[in-house]
């Protein structure tokens, strides 16, 4: 294996998807490559991934690195906090059966992890599952102790400018298969006129379909600047003690935006805020679901958002996977099933119609002229 490339490097993968290019090398620092960083970096079109950080760290069963490898992305694995300091952003490198070499000089190598090596991890990964799970489990009951107030009312929701009384809510997050899921939900936005709401870069999805957010929530690390713009409303998600990072990028721009001082994830409070003011129903694509997506979340325990699922109860629907029931294609013979069906009582009414039996008779002899029959 051999791959000369540019390379672009940056120790969030987020970040670095949105600069990358065609045909370069990704250099990241990433434990436990999760599934939405990995079809980031398959979107970019790139030739490989150098991971200073172990892609699959055995704890439990992450996604990310069987996506790039089924697209053919081998990734250099574990090559180390000194190489990763090491490689400069736009130089050129040389990779060769997992050893990186610049202007000729060996600077150092990683695992090489293809399909098999993958898999083989993977399996591995799984037998840990168990031993994840009880300390995941455990961790959840603890910061559920800690974050209870989050859903009893001790933590002051804000107002906020947005009618959500009544009204349907969609809640994007960019998370697994959103594009798909949010794709299958377009016929729904036509029809109900929800209020969309994005979640960080959950807003620059609804833009790809044509929509303009109507809020934008969260601590403002991975929305476009043209998103921030557009929304009618931006909430900035801060720390419990107050300190929100993201409220500067807001007001750079000449934007105004509400503080919400809340433990948890930026989509747990776009559904607090959505089921507090009073909203009809709550649909959510893309968000956390399963344990998977729990774990590869990295927070520990996701206490919070077990607790907003917990009270926000039967108003909640998410929408993860919808896209899997319209897979499925109408075979012909359904179509001509449906046509003859829809005909059915068209003909028992021309049969009772003398004028119309006339025009049909007259058809047939035009018919049978034309054809010299």
């Amino acid at each position: 294996m051999r791959v000369e490339a540019p390379i672009k490097v940056d120790r969030k993968t987020k970040k670095l998807a949105k600069r990358l290019e065609a045909g370069e090398i990704a250099v990241i620092k990433h434990m436990d490559i999760d599934e939405v960083a990995a079809n980031s970096l398959v979107e970019a079109k790139i030739k490989l991934v150098i991971n200073a950080d172990k892609s699959i760290s055995g704890r439990y069963p992450n996604k990310g690195p069987g996506i790039l490898t089924e697209k053919n992305i081998l990734i250099i694995d574990n090559v180390g906090e000194e190489l990763f300091e090491e490689l400069k952003e736009g130089q050129i490198i040389e990779v060769i059966d997992g050893k990186i070499y610049r202007d000729g000089e060996l600077l150092g190598q990683g695992e090489v992890l293809g399909r098999q090596e993958v898999e083989q991890q993977i399996k591995k990964a799984y037998e840990n599952l168990s031993t994840e799970l009880d300390r995941f489990i455990d961790n959840t009951i603890e910061y559920a102790k800690k974050e209870k107030g989050f859903i009893l009312g001790e933590v002051e929701v804000p107002k906020v400018n947005t009618n959500y009384a009544n009204k349907h809510v969609l809640i994007v997050v960019r998370g697994q298969d959103y594009k798909e899921d949010l794709g299958t939900m377009l016929s729904y936005i036509e029809e109900v006129k929800p209020i969309l709401v994005g979640v960080d870069g959950g807003a620059d999805a609804l833009m790809e379909f044509g929509y303009t957010p109507d809020v934008i929530v969260g601590d403002m690390d991975s929305v476009s600047d043209e998103a921030l713009k557009k929304a009618k409303e931006i909430v900035v998600h801060a720390y419990t003690d107050g300190r929100a990072p993201g409220l500067k990028r807001v007001q750079d721009l000449g934007l105004d935006a509400i503080v919400f001082p809340a433990p948890g994830t930026s989509e747990d409070i776009a559904m607090l805020i959505a089921y507090e003011y009073k909203a009809e129903l709550i649909v959510a694509v893309g968000t956390h679901s399963n344990m998977i997506d729990f774990l590869e979340k990295g927070r520990k325990g996701m206490a919070s958002t077990f607790l907003v699922r917990l009270k926000i109860g039967s108003k909640l629907i998410d929408a993860k996977g919808v896209n899997l029931l319209y897979r499925s294609k109408l075979k012909i013979k359904y179509i001509w099933a449906l046509i003859a069906t829809a005909l059915f009582p068209v003909m028992i009414l021309v049969s009772y119609s003398p004028s119309v039996r006339q025009f049909i008779q007259l058809m047939q002899l035009k018919l049978k002229l034309l054809l010299q029959m």
